[in-house]
């Protein structure tokens, strides 16, 4: 006789199913749905991925091969000093697992990245190919007009590419789609800094995965349900330290390692995760000029990374310390990956403010395919047990 599963097991399958999956089936049968569709991939941190939607093309995160793919050809383009993920991404390339797409985005992260951009033109001249620029100014006649220009050259490359004009009926339906989905994934968030028992990190992370490759209606849905389903399976509640982690935005950690925090004794309340989905911190008005309402929303109300320029040295820890207020977290770990310059070049001058806060922090490194969690899982567990030791006395 079959045991049936629950149905927090349920959505927690399939969505590990998508997460193991690197020659992106679900990708493959949506386009076989319906023969013509076209699905465009894009890398960590943040694209308008309403332009691509209103095309009536899927886009596809593509979030390096983590750790079950062994990186050979890849090696070949970068240097030892260079971070993984860039690596398994040609890996995947060049042996056929992106062959599904049909182009890729490569946003404005750092210097590997836009690099990377040069080596997909050479090496998939079928493809198209795009890197993606983003203001470094904050007004909205100045870095605004910059990027409404940019989302235009896309959006018109985009309609080449579907052979139909986009217009903006169709981008206000999209942006009206990804509202609901950042609406659930805040609400996810939400939930889980209110009950971090009852929806561990390691679960929220293939929740929030799954939307790197379901159509994000579909993805909306499955948020809603697993929230649904995970309130009505009653959790033991653990007197864990809760913490922010910081520094992941590009390069995913291996599954293993936020189970790993977690086992240490951490409750993780708040993280930058894959932040494309939560990068726009609100409603994006839906009636007006599709374009402006992006890039006012991407000026004025959006998420802070080391991917993004601030203008001023006083802005640096103003988004983590709201992280840290809100979500009520007890303390900070910084997890980068390495040889990541954006993170690990930040990482001091957050640190700076959180010890003038005198909010507890520490550091570590990894990389998505890093094997060894011993040592983190020590380092976070005497982390955990020092913030409970400092808090009560």
């Amino acid at each position: 006789m079959m045991l049936s599963t629950s149905p927090v097991q349920q959505i927690l399958e399939r969505c590990q199913t998508l997460f193991d999956d690197l020659h992106f089936s679900a990708v493959k049968d949506w386009k076989a749905a319906q023969p013509g569709r076209k699905a465009i991939g894009y890398m960590p941190v943040y694209v308008p991925r309403e332009l691509i939607h209103a095309a009536g093309m899927l886009p596809v995160g593509i979030l390096g091969g983590g750790d079950q793919l062994e990186v050979i050809q890849g090696d070949a383009y970068y240097q030892s000093y260079i971070c993984r993920i860039p690596r398994s991404t040609i890996e995947m390339g060049l042996t056929g697992r992106l062959d599904c797409l049909d182009g890729m985005l490569f946003p404005s992260i750092c210097d590997v990245i836009r690099n990377l951009s040069g080596m997909w033109q050479i090496l998939f001249k079928d493809k198209y190919v795009r890197y993606i620029d983003v203001p470094q100014n904050y007004e909205d006649e100045i870095g605004g007009k910059f990027y409404i220009e940019e989302m235009q050259i896309l959006r018109e490359d985009l309609a080449r590419l579907a052979g139909k004009p986009i217009t903006d009926e169709a981008l206000n339906a999209s942006i009206a789609v990804y509202n609901q989905n950042r609406a659930a994934l805040r609400e996810l968030y939400a939930y889980r800094a209110a009950k971090p028992w009852q929806a561990p990190t390691s679960e929220v992370y293939l929740v929030q995965r799954a939307g790197m490759i379901l159509p994000p209606e579909e993805h909306t849905q499955l948020v809603r349900d697993y929230i649904a389903a995970t309130d009505t399976v009653a959790r033991p509640k653990r007197d864990n330290a809760r913490v922010v982690i910081n520094g992941t935005f590009c390069e995913q950690p291996p599954l293993a390692l936020i189970k790993s925090i977690e086992m240490a004794g951490c409750y993780v309340v708040d993280d930058d995760f894959m932040l494309v989905g939560r990068w726009l911190l609100d409603h994006v008005p839906t009636d007006g000029n599709p374009l402006q309402e992006l890039s006012k929303a991407f000026l004025h109300r959006s998420a802070t990374t080391a991917a993004k320029y601030d203008t001023t040295r006083e802005q640096k820890g103003v988004y983590l310390m709201k992280q840290v207020k809100t979500m009520g977290a007890e303390g900070v770990i910084f997890a980068a990956p390495s040889f990541c310059d954006p993170a690990l070049l930040e990482r001091p001058m957050l640190q700076d403010v959180l010890t003038q806060h005198k909010i507890p922090h520490t550091a570590f490194k990894y990389a998505e395919n890093t094997g060894q969690m011993a040592p983190i899982r020590e380092q976070a567990g005497t982390f955990a047990d020092s913030i409970k030791l400092w808090n009560a006395s």
